[in-house]
């Protein structure tokens, strides 16, 4: 994370896309993967590109036509693992393929082979999950809320009967001494055996009607949840694996209805209108509320142990992390009008890989 931002961006390279999109980058050293529309909003696009060059590498193109609100874009993030990256768009279309030359290898479609015949008006959302060989996705039939596949040639490992699709992700954690799923379907918050898919716990909330989409987060031992509806709380875990359904500690105020939380040392950031500071060591206290020009509903962060990265409409910021009003050190413009940047970055040593509308750029951070 640098000291500071450079003072005008410094793109080292741009690439247009034919169109904008919402769901996140991914990227390591050598490869760059995103997801939008061709030209005639017929069919998803998967491209790969040089993270040296932006030159395009690959793409992958396929027929996904439905009636969703704000577009049809894929809303998940793809899941590089060795030498594989997983892809999933809005209508349920999930994809393997291979990451240097991007053959498929396996793929299946999660609305029509599991019978899910529910209202989705966002779409799938949530991103694949890969854990001990298994890709695990929130597919939403009455006997297949989740599956699990396998990663080396898409078999159906288990499937867990349940309710349909949040629009967040999952994640892997230790809670209790067992290591399992953890995340919301359509409403409520649970936990799954990895190896059989067996749900552990169901949390209902006190206030129904969250749209479930910030990913949960993981502390020590403990689980933090962020919803609009019923705020921000800190679950701990029987010995069992099951959670308490009392938070030890709980924020009423900070209550998004998009944006992730992350955590550095004992403090909880997250935007919603403005970024919230919350002290975990003296039961989620509000430390700082910062407002920005920058600051709407989303904001995606990036954090190290002392900075973060906060990317808003139009901008990026540099956050100190560590003082109590959590002063914003350094901005950079990326986008000469405010436009939403509902597409999460990524960022590779010092380079962040942005998608601003219809353009991906890579913008090397240090000065």
């Amino acid at each position: 994370m640098p000291d500071s931002l450079t003072a005008e961006p410094n793109a080292i390279w741009k690439a247009s896309l034919s169109s904008n999109g919402l769901g996140g980058i991914a990227a390591n050293d050598r490869y760059v993967i995103l997801g939008y529309r061709d030209f005639d909003d017929f069919q998803d696009v998967f491209q790969c590109l040089d993270a040296r060059t932006g030159n395009p590498v690959w793409n992958l193109e396929y027929l996904a036509v439905d009636t969703l609100d704000y577009g049809l874009s894929t809303r998940a993030t793809p899941s590089i693992v060795d030498d594989k990256v997983i892809l999933l768009g809005a209508m349920g279309d999930l994809h393997c393929v291979q990451l240097a030359t991007g053959k498929i290898i396996w793929k299946h479609n999660l609305k029509s082979e599991f019978k899910f015949d529910g209202e989705l008006p966002w779409g799938y959302c949530g991103s694949p999950l890969i854990t001990e060989d298994k890709v695990i996705v929130q597919a939403g039939g009455t006997d297949a809320s989740l599956v699990a596949f396998d990663l080396s040639d898409g078999t159906l490992v288990w499937k867990s009967p349940g309710l349909a699709p949040s629009y967040g992700s999952l994640i892997i954690g230790s809670f209790g001494g067992r290591k399992q799923i953890v995340g919301h379907d359509a409403t409520t918050l649970g936990g799954w055996d990895v190896a059989t898919g067996k749900r552990l716990w169901r949390l209902e909330p006190v206030i129904e009607g969250d749209f479930n989409v910030p990913t949960p987060v993981q502390i020590g031992d403990k689980l933090l949840i962020t919803t609009e509806n019923n705020g921000t709380r800190l679950y701990q875990f029987q010995e069992d694996g099951t959670i308490d359904p009392q938070p030890v500690m709980e924020n009423r105020k900070l209550r998004p209805d998009m944006s992730s939380p992350v955590v550095v040392g004992n403090r909880v950031f997250c935007v919603n209108r403005f970024l919230f500071c919350l002290d975990l060591s003296e039961d989620l206290r509000e430390l700082a509320r910062v407002r920005d020009e920058a600051l709407g509903d989303y904001g995606a962060i990036i954090a190290s142990d002392n900075r973060l990265l906060v990317v808003g409409d139009g901008q990026i910021l540099l956050v100190d992390a560590t003082s109590n009003d959590c002063p914003v050190l350094s901005r950079l413009a990326f986008s000469e009008e405010k436009i939403d940047a509902f597409s999460h970055p990524a960022l590779v040593g010092d380079r962040l890989f942005l998608r601003s509308g219809a353009e991906l750029t890579c913008l090397q951070l240090s000065p």
